[in-house]
């Protein structure tokens, strides 16, 4: 039996994902050694990961856009080499200002070439399964914290953090390069057929400005600036406890293997009960288990908060690539959803620079957590305002692009 294409495709937008995204979520883990080695302040170490995700979400866009004009592949691929460039420059920074702008600024634009476009690629291969496909590719991120972390840290610990990072540079061009030729388009549907009968005939501006667009936007922003913070904090917020390196490193590995699963289970639910009422359940989960950190002072209650906490964030994220493409079809999926992104990355790019802010100007993470706890509750609510999606008439799909 052939396989299917298709899940060819998952597979490879799981390991870009992984070491794309995991390579700028491993700041979080060179955050105390890089502190400690240069004497440059959290804050102005987290300020690298502020432009990591406001570089990201211009990316994301931009990115988006070009995927949809001339190909996934052609942007994963140059992704891929700007990537590993951002890295090894970042491992030979000399000033807090050199390793902003190679860190910062060449790793994020780089980080959003993956996620949307893959993404985007993925909702046009399938249609039966689509929300556990989109799952699948999302779970790359989870395993980028999971896997990217630990090796982080153990070479760090090793040899020094300016080595680890060079060498995670040295496997972003190695492993995400190849893995690039390897993605392709599916065939064109026949003419007159709506890809899998989502969304109308928006073009990119009539979709950017309509009421669905905002209220998805606002609550990826306010569900993405309620987990960036404590995901970013984790680790350091654990040895600040007295927890050993090593096991609060672990911690962040727990949450990224609670995201997985996350994503993958509320993918197989989404198919069933609607994304929709998937992401009210997890942006709620995900508000409690925030507010939970404030108790949290041993090992074990770390390792249970981050199963609570990874399972909630993870499992939300993917379910705004179905909604977008439930509302706005498959044509101009890139655009929207790098537009979605956009806007969800300055919720990123907050949490970490004001965590890191809150921590150097009061000494401890707590308001962090509230502050996170109040933002998720706000998810929840603009999320309750989506309308239903507008759907049109469509020819069943060729067998081409079914999964």
């Amino acid at each position: 039996m052939k396989l299917f294409y298709g899940w060819i495709v998952v597979g490879v937008g799981i390991v870009v994902s992984c070491i794309g995204v995991g390579t700028m979520l491993s700041l979080g883990v060179f955050l105390q050694p890089i502190s400690e080695a240069t004497g440059w302040s959290r804050t102005g170490i987290s300020t690298a990961a502020l432009l990591n995700w406001l570089c990201m979400g211009i990316g994301s866009f931009l990115w988006g856009a070009l995927s949809d004009r001339f190909g996934t592949r052609a942007v994963v691929l140059s992704g891929g080499l700007l990537l590993g460039a951002g890295a090894v420059t970042a491992s030979r920074a000399a000033s807090l200002g050199q390793f902003q702008i190679f860190f910062g600024v060449l790793v994020g634009l780089a980080a959003g070439s993956f996620y949307t476009p893959l993404t985007a690629t993925t909702t046009r291969w399938f249609t039966k399964n689509r929300s556990l496909a989109v799952a699948l590719v999302s779970a790359g991120l989870s395993l980028g914290s999971t896997i990217i972390g630990p090796l982080a840290r153990w070479m760090t610990t090793s040899y020094d953090w300016r080595t680890a990072m060079l060498v995670i540079g040295d496997l972003a061009w190695l492993l995400i390069i190849p893995a690039a030729l390897v993605i392709r388009e599916p065939a064109a549907p026949r003419p007159g057929a709506a890809a899998g009968g989502e969304g109308g005939e928006f073009t990119v501006a009539q979709a950017l400005r309509t009421p669905q667009f905002a209220a998805i936007a606002l609550t990826n922003f306010a569900c993405c600036a309620a987990h960036s913070g404590p995901i970013f904090h984790m680790v350091t917020h654990a040895i600040d406890h007295g927890i050993p390196v090593m096991a609060a490193t672990t911690v962040l590995s727990v949450a990224g293997l609670a995201s997985l699963s996350g994503r993958i289970i509320c993918g197989l639910m989404a198919d069933r009960i609607g994304a929709k009422r998937m992401l009210l359940i997890g942006l709620a989960l995900q508000a409690v288990s925030v507010s939970l950190y404030v108790f949290t002072r041993d090992l074990a209650g770390f390792y249970a908060v981050a199963v609570m906490f990874g399972f909630a964030y993870g499992g939300a994220m993917p379910l705004y690539a179905i909604i977008v493409r439930e509302y706005f079809g498959a044509r101009i999926m890139g655009t929207v959803f790098g537009a979605v992104g956009a806007v969800a990355t300055l919720g990123m790019a907050l949490g970490p620079w004001v965590g890191g802010w809150l921590y150097d100007s009061l000494g401890s993470y707590f308001w962090l957590y509230m502050g996170s706890f109040g933002i998720g509750l706000g998810a929840v609510a603009i999320a309750f305002t989506f309308r239903p999606p507008r759907r049109i008439p469509a020819a069943l799909p060729s067998p081409s692009v079914a999964g």
